[in-house]
């Protein structure tokens, strides 16, 4: 099996891994779909790190217009100021500053609507929405706010777009069956972000490390080493080794970052070559599992939704409050309302009460749990996700002594549209049979049949 293998024990960041592609054997001129869409272009390059040759990728304005807008969020995402090769000299054509943070900076809706729009190879697109999603995601769990609604800064702009998507041109480019990564170093010390000053790795890229398939270690530097988009190009393509597998080597080549240490050569190193072969159906299981943890659709699977879970022990509240619950949490933004009879100290009753929200709106939904039931405090559960379903509501009419009435069936799926099950909405049931004298039950019996035989079989 033809496969990559990324060695980052001195970091990652998106040029590092364009870079090192390109000295693996990926054409650069792959990337110019990424030039026609957008203001910028890449030089390429080589430079010595450490008595290592390695290749450099820069992201330069082009010579067309680039809005840019101040507000990062992370300032060490890209590398700039190396040596350029002759074909690649910036002085040849448009201008040669970096467009680091250049560009408008987009919403997370915003940057898949620009990379649908590029007319991309199907894999190549899918590669990059799943780096952006990885992106999104965590953006979004640390903010909390929901995906739709995360706003990207300086991973929203023109050069980090650059990067991801290069990247997936890139690897289409190269072609291996498999890639792999060994744990990345992640570095140390603090880095400076708008919001102030933060410990490496940043929150954006603990997040996304959560959520991929591979390891993270500390050190070997007090310096930021794996950024946030590093992260997600790595977590959308790669799955994790704890040491380069057994490989028949290829092919080697080194991706240079901008920064120079002493005793640590600071490049990715890329190897390609026959290896790494995957075990039976339990390695399958593993790239399944670190994609659905990574949020990303799997086959069969049920949907990634982030939430807040909260919740609160209650000994006095009288039983109309409790009956409330529901309707009052739901209109402050609660998904889903559980109250447990359990036993309280000294053996008093009393009443566990669950929460499931969005994390946006879990302060609201905390502050008006303790509003309504006088608890003291509300904390919040270590869940950060569920899985889901996903859901679409099929209307079905039932005919009855020569009238029509209509019932809401809900219709749950899998990611790849295997429906498991068909549910009838209770209350609009419970109408229909006070209107027709017929059960409950058999009304229910006979919508969830009729969407049934209305469902497209295999």
């Amino acid at each position: 099996m033809r496969t990559l293998v990324f060695d980052g024990r001195t970091g990652a960041a998106g040029d590092m891994i364009c870079a090192a592609l390109i000295a693996a054997g990926a054409d650069p001129d792959a990337l110019a779909p990424v030039s026609d869409a957008l203001p910028v272009r890449y030089a390429v390059g080589e430079v010595e790190k450490n008595g290592i040759r390695a290749t450099t990728v820069d992201v330069l304005v082009d010579d067309r217009t680039v809005e840019t807008d101040g507000d990062h969020d992370h300032g060490h995402d890209h590398s700039h100021g190396h040596d350029h090769g002759p074909d690649n000299d910036p002085s040849t054509s448009g201008s040669d500053e970096p467009a680091e943070g250049a560009g408008v900076h987009r919403s997370y809706r915003e940057v898949v609507d620009l990379v649908e729009s590029m007319g991309l190879p199907p894999a190549v697109e899918s590669t990059a929405l799943d780096a952006f999603e990885l992106l999104g995601r965590a953006e979004a769990s640390v903010h909390g706010t929901d995906l739709d609604e995360t706003h990207f800064h300086e991973v929203g702009a023109d050069d980090a777009i650059a990067d991801v998507v290069g990247a997936a041109l890139l690897l289409a480019d190269l072609g291996p069956e498999r890639v792999v990564t060994t744990p990345v170093a992640a570095g140390g010390g603090t880095v400076e972000m708008s919001h102030g000053t933060y410990p490496v790795p940043a929150p954006a890229t603990t997040e996304i490390a959560s959520r991929a398939g591979f390891r993270i270690a500390g050190g070997p530097i007090d310096r930021e080493l794996l950024t946030p988009t590093g992260a997600a190009i790595l977590g959308a393509v790669a799955d994790g080794f704890d040491a380069v597998p057994d490989l028949a080597v290829e092919r080697a080549g080194y991706g240079a970052g901008d920064a120079d240490f002493e005793r640590h050569p600071n490049v990715l190193r890329a190897l390609v070559g026959d290896g790494g072969e995957p075990g039976p159906d339990g390695d399958r299981e593993k790239r399944d599992d670190d994609r659905a943890r990574a949020g990303q659709p799997v086959d069969g699977r049920l949907a990634h939704d982030d939430i807040a879970v909260l919740e609160t022990n209650l000994d006095d509240a009288a039983p109309e409050v409790l009956g409330g619950l529901q309707e009052t949490l739901s209109r402050a933004g609660a998904r889903d309302v559980t109250i447990v009879p359990t036993t309280m100290k000294k053996s008093r009753p009393g009443h566990l009460v669950k929460v499931i929200c969005k994390p946006a709106d879990a302060e609201a939904v905390a502050e008006r749990l303790a509003r309504e039931t006088g608890t003291l405090g509300v904390r919040q559960s270590g869940a950060s996700h569920r899985w889901i379903a996903d859901r679409a509501f099929e209307t079905a009419t039932l005919r009855v002594d020569g009238e029509d009435h209509e019932v809401d069936v809900k219709v749950a799926s899998t990611t790849d549209g295997e429906v498991y099950d068909v549910s009838g909405e209770y209350d609009d049931a419970a109408a229909v049979a006070e209107a027709t004298g017929l059960p409950i039950r058999e009304v229910l019996r006979r919508v969830e049949a009729e969407v049934r035989e209305q469902l497209p079989r295999e």
